[in-house]
């Protein structure tokens, strides 16, 4: 031991004695392996069992050569700079043995610069374990300082050399696993050596160096997470850390409140990462071992209540980072006091009214602490109470949710409707959020206009905001008392056509979650309106949806209250109090949750077709239960049996309305459900009150008057009840008995032949009969011959019936028109009555006819047709039927309804023959324009849309005048043919070309509000996706149709007529057609892509205005001129800017996610350039081109080209000059229109803040000093808010004093114009004015002439008449 005492000493010795004491020498390896032998063995005992006493003898060497101890750790501090990472970490330990070791000088040995050098070699022993790089890495310092040693050690360099050399060659060989563990190791001894030092070594005079060791451990956590794979060695790596952390917050350190400080912002990297181990254990040292630390110093919990703050300073934007710091800012508050916690909660609802960053981060933060804390709603405080953080909170966030950025409006929303529905689950906090909200008691509480945001935020611009909100409503369902507001529920059964897929679903939740509370009329019939139609949308999930919802909140329902209602009646038919009872109340009670009014909607002429889709597709996936037939047999049962125990007669008697019609859509899948005795019943019941003539009926449900008297209703209601019926049967016909089955068809085929039945029950008939007969045949070949047989015969004498009425027809005519005298009138109204009754049957035989071809398309029609070709062709006069003498008579002025009757017949037998539709179908074309009678027109419609079905290239040609049903007079027939062309062109048998999406476009503008939906969805929905170009390769085309001007070379009207062209253009220069060509403008530009919208603007400026400046568009003319004020509308309205976000297909629900913000980036700084580059190269010699022309015709479209011009380089202020480098007029006028329009803007926005600030003061009572400082908050937040939106803190001031400026100006005008006097110029401080009349005035009051000048200005108007 001795002569490791005396090498140590003879080193220290010649470094110095050799060497400049300022510049230190690094320690040999071996000294420092000898000199950690040493202090090892201090720590151990001796022969005798004493301690160890060498490294006395090391104090006492250096005393007696006179070398200090100084140069020691001068030379320690030089290996822990510069040697290999093991050399440094071995340094760094002997360097700590030396301040433990006993007896040792600890105030000399100590240096703020060795301490920094040992805190360095722990970094850099972690960085290389990082870099995973061999240990000899870090040689380049190493070397410097072996060379110092080596310029009289050679021999030692050259060992040490080969010695790094070797470490080398077993790192590369694989020992990077073993020399890690060394390193490891070696690490956790210093650190441990480190813990102890702190309780020797009070840090308090060296701040800096205190600052640096908390800094370094703080940071060890993080940097160790790669290198440290054992959680076992990290666990203890991590322990040692915040032991030493604890141990630098004791009061010997220095002051406890800055060192908590300090050891909160070093810990505030790992608190903010990701999930990790370093942020775990970050945080358990935080809510541990600090918050035990708070609760017993005020110093340490001074720091800690606002560590959460600087950490919501310090939060990232990005959401998922984001979302790691709310979360870690909330489990520190949860470890606080609840005074802390409370104070917190109020600086979040402050941060609510900061930068859009903080306000987010609010968002954010509210819902979780109002879900964490206790009593956030106060519902155990007193009366009293109001000032309570948690509706502080509520207010805040609900503030929010109108923000204008959408992604915090969004944010708000969504985290609302977490809170609401965390709440809802308990009784107390239901009630006191129901007031809060705003649905009980709404002009006493915080949230008084709830309904009115939702309203409006279901409507908003941003899909991620409507979204949020549905979610929203979703949630606020069980809140929203006895009723839902109407136009809330309006709003949400628009939002089921949403374009977005995302927003239909939730849509589709949240009316669909109303249903499920509500069961009013109004709410069913909005969900029947909005929900089943989206059976036919594009998107897989949302029809699966559709189907489950429809099968959960419709079929399940009607099962559930059928299965209940026939054992509720037998056990309540039996009491006589019932029959005391009202009819429709006890209906009620039997049939409760809103069924009869539920079947009752599923009528409703366009909630039909869309119910029998559904259940064709629940039927074909065999989800239709047997139940539910069986409950709706039990429903009209129950239904007959109370109707009939109030001793009412069964004549009047109808089935809830559309029970029939459900049970006919089931019954094709569930025939075995349907008990055939239940149908021979109903169908005998029907049979007997038709032969009778009793075919009136009440109105059922709600069908009492207020007399109590029962109104009949329209015999429709015993029609559809028989077709219903009548499908029914045709359903389960393989199901029924063989004899029972004829004596139906038998009877089926005696009703037809009395041609006097509705003709909606004619089809029913007819197909009932043709399933009979098919399914009872043994074979397919005498199925098709019973039914040829029948329909042959029913054919000869509908045939029979035609002719019969024609010859009578005749006969009266010839009669009327030879009998000179009048007959009498009993006489003339018998004769109109059996007319009446023969026209009748003669319509009902033409119906007839055409339900049989439809049936069986090989009948023989060869008498027909002649006689339907005399009735179609009889506009003007009758021809001579067979040899029949007499005048002429006009079948579509003496029977209109058979002249329309027989063009529906006729075209159902062009159907059937193709021979025959190429002779008609010119003549449909014809009688569809010139017809008058709309109804006639509708059916023609619908007949051209079927021949184009099966004869597409007949009717090709025809479309053009099929087009012109769009600006029909009625809207029945717009709608119907905007419906069918839609259809027709999905199903591309009419193509997008020609004139056909040119007169679409009207229909975007149509006074219909039906059909201005139809027509956004066809065009934001179906044509965006089927057809992406279609709007950008029309339209400028467009604006030339539109504006009836034919200089357009592409124009393809050019062949129509001029009452065509006029009827399907929006001409003139009043503010309503430019209002609607601008909408239909702004329609196609929303379809366009961002390159779409690029090559628009592009060839609006060649095609239309380089044409102008040309002379090729004549601006003499009226036309020509609204084309090119369309063209620089459009140019300037906002839809024609690109967006970065323009044209993407993903529903982005998040304002900041990384992918997204990235490629949003990119894509807007491309596509400002390319607009840059095309405002220089095509637009602005264009627009320097046309200005000059037109300011040299005086033409008024000089202000709309200024206009246009200003919006187009708004964004390139600072490059107008070099862009108008060719017009310096131009410029200069161009700067003062910008310039004059941000003044006007930055002062109307200046105006509506100080107004709004005005307002809101008034409402406040003024209470002396802290009026005063909440009036001087309130204008500072003002005034910041202005700059923020602004952009610049002088405009806001400048824009004030101009303000003020003019109030004094009007205020002194005003003074003068009613004659008040003003002040004389002595007791204002201003220069005096020398009179213009010597004499005239004295010198204290004002000029005459000057007053005079005053009376004649104009006094402002601007707001003192607003």
């Amino acid at each position: 031991m001795e002569e490791g005492i005396h090498r140590i000493i003879a080193e220290l010795e010649a470094d110095h004695n050799g060497n400049d004491p300022a510049s230190a020498t690094c320690i040999s390896e071996s000294t420092l392996l000898e000199l950690q032998a040493l202090f090892d063995n201090t720590n151990t005992l001796d022969a005798d069992g004493d301690v160890s006493d060498d490294i006395d003898y090391i104090w006492e060497a250096l005393a007696s050569k006179n070398i200090s101890p100084t140069v020691l750790v001068r030379q320690i501090t030089t290996a822990m700079d510069s040697g290999p990472i093991h050399l440094t970490l071995l340094a760094s330990q002997v360097y700590l043995f030396i301040l433990l070791s006993p007896n040792s000088p600890v105030f000399t040995l100590f240096s703020p610069i060795a301490f920094i050098s040992l805190l360095r070699s722990i970094r850099r022993s972690l960085k290389q374990q990082q870099s995973g790089s061999p240990p000899i890495a870090a040689a380049d310092d190493g070397r410097g300082g072996a060379r110092k040693v080596g310029r009289k050690r050679k021999g030692r360099v050259q060992g040490e050399a080969s010695h790094n050399m070797s470490m080398a060659n077993d790192y590369a060989a694989g020992g990077d696993d073993e020399n890690n563990e060394n390193v490891q190791n070696r690490l956790f001894a210093v650190l441990e050596k480190l813990e102890s030092v702190m309780g020797r070594i009070h840090l308090d005079r060296f701040p800096e160096s205190l600052k640096s060791l908390i800094q370094t451990v703080a940071q060890i956590p993080v940097m160790a997470l790669e290198s440290y794979q054992s959680s076992a060695n990290y666990n203890r790596l991590t322990n040692i850390c915040f032991r030493i952390l604890n141990a630098v917050l004791k009061p010997e350190h220095g002051d406890q409140t800055t060192a908590a400080v300090e050891v909160l912002k070093s810990l505030s990297p790992a608190i903010l990462l990701l999930k990790s181990q370093a942020r775990t254990s970050a945080m358990n040292f935080v809510t541990h071992q600090m918050m035990t630390l708070a609760k017993g110093s005020d110093a340490v919990r001074k720091a800690v209540i606002y560590l959460p703050r600087y950490l919501v300073q310090k939060a990232p934007e990005k959401s998922e980072p984001r979302a790691c710091a709310v979360e870690s800012i909330m489990d520190i508050v949860r470890a606080m006091e609840y005074e802390d916690q409370i104070g917190f909660a109020d600086y979040v609802v402050k941060m609510t009214q900061g930068k859009s960053q903080l306000r987010l981060l609010a968002v954010d933060l509210i819902p979780i602490l109002l879900m964490s804390l206790s009593d956030p709603l106060g519902e155990n405080a007193g009366e009293g109470v109001r000032d309570l953080w948690g509706l502080k909170c509520m207010e805040a966030l609900i503030q929010r949710c109108s923000d204008a950025v959408p992604g915090i409006r969004a944010r708000a929303l969504t985290n609302l409707a977490q809170v609401v529905g965390f709440f809802s689950g308990d009784v107390g906090r239901k009630a006191r959020l129901e007031e809060v909200m705003g649905f009980v008691n709404e002009h006493k509480n915080l949230g008084s206009g709830m309904k009115n945001l939702l309203r409006k935020r279901c409507m908003d611009e941003k899909a991620a905001v409507r979204k949020a909100a549905l979610l929203l409503i979703t949630k606020s369902t069980s809140l929203m008392g006895k009723s839902v507001d109407e136009v809330l529920l309006k709003t949400m059964g628009r939002a089921c056509s949403d374009p977005l897929v995302s927003i239909r679903k939730m849509a589709i939740s949240a009316l669909s979650e109303v249903f499920r509370k509500f069961t009013d009329g109004s709410v069913i019939t909005e969900w029947l309106q909005s929900v089943p139609c989206l059976i036919t949308d594009n998107e897989s999930s949302i029809q699966e949806e559709c189907e489950n919802l429809f099968l959960e909140l419709v079929l399940d329902r009607v099962s559930k209250v059928g299965s209940l209602g026939l054992s509720y009646t037998k056990n309540h038919y039996s009491t006589s109090e019932v029959k005391k009872k009202s009819l429709e109340r006890e209906i009620d009670l039997v049939f409760p949750e809103g069924v009869l009014i539920l079947l009752k909607g599923i009528c409703d002429g366009e909630v039909t077709p869309n119910v029998k889709k559904i259940c064709v597709s629940l039927g074909k996936k065999k989800r239709l239960k047997p139940a539910i037939a069986i409950s709706l047999q039990n429903i009209i049962r129950t239904s007959e049996s109370l109707w009939l125990s109030h001793s009412m007669p069964i004549q009047k008697w109808t089935a809830p309305p559309g029970a029939w019609l459900l049970l006919a859509e089931v019954s094709a899948f569930l025939p075995k459900a349907v008990d055939w005795e239940f149908l021979h019943h109903h169908w005998q019941l029907l049979d007997q009150i038709v032969s009778e003539g009793e075919i009136h009926s009440p109105l059922v449900r709600g069908d009492v008057d207020e007399e109590g008297n029962w109104i009949e209703s329209n015999p429709a209601a015993w029609a559809c009840d028989r077709v219903f019926l009548l499908q029914t049967i045709s359903n389960v016909s393989l199901e029924l008995p063989q004899e029972p089955a004829a004596n139906l068809a038998h009877n089926l085929l005696k009703r037809i032949e009395k041609f006097n039945m509705h003709s909606t029950e004619v089809n029913a008939h007819v197909k009932a009969l043709r399933t009979l007969c098919k399914q009872k045949a043994l074979n397919k070949e005498e199925g098709d011959a019973l039914v040829l047989k029948w329909v042959q015969l029913l054919l000869s004498e509908a045939l029979k019936i035609l002719e019969t009425y024609i010859e009578g027809a005749s006969e009266a005519n010839k009669h009327n028109i030879f009998v000179t005298p009048p007959t009498s009138v009993g006489r003339t109204g018998k004769r109109r009555a059996t007319a009446s009754r023969s026209l009748l049957k003669a319509v009902t035989a033409l119906y007839t006819i055409g339900s049989l071809v439809m049936v069986c398309p090989s009948a023989d029609l060869n008498g027909i047709i002649p006689i339907l070709h005399t009735i179609i062709t009889s506009r003007n006069s009758e021809p001579k039927l067979r040899k029949l003498p007499g005048p002429t008579i006009s079948i579509k002025q003496t029977a209109p309804s058979l002249y329309i009757q027989s063009w529906l017949t006729m075209g159902k037998i062009c159907l059937a023959d193709a021979t025959l539709a190429k002779r008609y179908i010119p003549l449909f074309v014809q009688e569809l324009e010139k017809s008058d009678c709309a109804a006639l027109r509708n059916n023609i419609i619908v007949i051209m849309a079927d021949f184009c079905v099966h004869y597409t290239a007949l009717v090709d040609c025809y479309i053009p005048k099929i087009t012109n049903c769009l600006c029909d007079p009625c809207e029945v027939v717009r709608r119907q043919t905007f419906i069918l062309l839609s259809r027709l062109s999905q199903r591309d048998y009419v193509k997008w070309r020609g004139v056909l999406f040119l007169r679409f476009l009207l229909s975007l503008v149509d006074e219909s509000e039906k059909i201005r939906q139809l027509a956004d969805f066809l065009f934001g929905n179906i044509l965006k996706a089927k057809a992406p170009l279609l709007a950008y390769n029309s339209f400028v085309e467009a604006i030339f149709v539109l504006n009836d001007c034919h200089a357009h070379s592409g124009h393809s009207e050019s062949q129509s007529s001029q009452s065509d062209r006029r009827l399907f253009s929006i001409r003139g220069h009043d503010e309503k057609s430019r209002s609607q060509r601008m909408q239909i403008y702004i329609a196609l530009l929303k379809q366009m892509a961002p390159e779409h919208l690029l090559a628009t603007s592009a060839k609006l400026c060649s095609e239309i205005l380089a044409a102008a400046s040309d002379g090729l568009l004549n601006l003499e003319d009226v036309t020509g001129q609204a084309v090119l004020q369309d063209a620089l509308q459009i140019l300037a309205c906002k839809e024609m800017r690109i967006q970065s976000n323009r044209g993407s297909a993903t529903d982005t629900t998040e304002m900041d996610e990384e992918s997204g913000a990235a490629l949003a980036a990119v894509r807007g700084k491309v596509a400002i350039q390319a607009v840059k580059k095309s405002l220089i190269q095509n637009a602005i010699p264009i627009f320097i081109e046309l200005k000059r022309l037109l300011e040299s015709k005086n033409s008024p479209l000089t202000g709309c080209l200024m206009e246009c011009l200003r919006v187009l380089l708004k964004d390139y202020k600072n490059e107008i000059e070099d862009m108008l480098i060719a017009d310096k007029q131009l410029q200069k006028e161009l700067i003062y229109d910008i310039q004059k329009y941000e003044a006007a803007k930055a002062k109307s926005t200046v105006a509506e803040a100080v107004s709004t600030m005005q307002r809101s003061n008034g409402y406040s009572t003024p209470t002396g000093h802290a009026y005063a400082v909440s009036k001087h908050a309130n204008q500072t937040d003002v005034h910041e808010m202005l700059a923020e939106k602004l952009g610049n803190a002088l405009k806001v001031s400048s824009v004030m004093a101009d303000m003020a400026a003019e109030a004094t100006a009007r205020s002194v005008l005003r003074e003068v114009n009613q004659g008040v006097a003003s002040p004389s110029l002595q007791s204002i401080s201003m220069p005096k004015l020398k009179s213009s009349r010597v004499g005239t005035a004295s010198r204290g009051d004002r000029p005459s002439d000057v007053l005079e000048s005053l009376r004649r200005r104009q006094s402002f108007d601007s707001d003192e008449e607003n």
